[in-house]
């Protein structure tokens, strides 16, 4: 590479990107460039990235066609791919809140027969209606509740209910922190 330009450079690189050349050239300039080594140098890459620019349009051209049917928009794409993103994240997402949901309710479902059992054993008076009842001569809750008269501990709800509380923070923290590792 020279550090001297030509005079003749600027003009044949103007006539070259206009697509002119060499028919829109005078003689002369065609003789220059052939014996000024830096406008030979300027027209053969010019000319070598032309053609090469004009083979790539035209496959391109003919794989679209063979394809039958032109891509989306570029908009298009992004948005697509901005809404499978965020699917795959609710998707992710969704798996432990339904676990830690499914045993909220076993939680809840536990709690609430631990409470029947014991409000049961106690003898609470919204309970007192089924004795009533006329089959309620032949039925005996401690058999029905086998468990809850194997047990001799008294229950209250003083320790039922916090018991109940303090686990479900537990389970909720342990949930939180299972989502944050994923």
């Amino acid at each position: 590479m020279t550090l001297l330009t030509c005079q003749h450079e600027a003009e044949i690189r103007r006539l070259l990107q206009l697509g002119h050349w060499p028919q829109s050239c005078t003689a002369d300039l065609r003789t220059h460039a052939e014996t000024c080594r830096a406008c030979g140098d300027l027209v053969l890459l010019t000319q070598a990235f032309q053609g090469a620019r004009a083979v790539s349009i035209r496959n391109s051209e003919e794989r679209q066609a063979e394809l039958g049917s032109s891509l989306p928009a570029p908009g298009v794409l992004w948005w697509r791919a901005q809404l499978r993103r965020r699917n795959a994240a609710v998707k992710q997402i969704q798996r432990p809140i339904l676990g830690a949901q499914i045993f909220a309710f076993a939680l809840t479902l536990l709690v609430a027969a631990g409470l029947l059992v014991s409000q049961a054993r106690h003898g609470v008076q919204w309970l007192a209606w089924l004795e009533s009842l006329p089959q309620a001569q032949a039925f005996h809750w401690e058999v029905l509740w086998s468990s809850a008269s194997a047990l001799k501990t008294s229950a209250s709800l003083g320790y039922l209910v916090p018991g109940a509380v303090l686990l479900a923070l537990v389970s909720g923290v342990v949930a939180y922190l299972a989502t944050e590792k994923q």
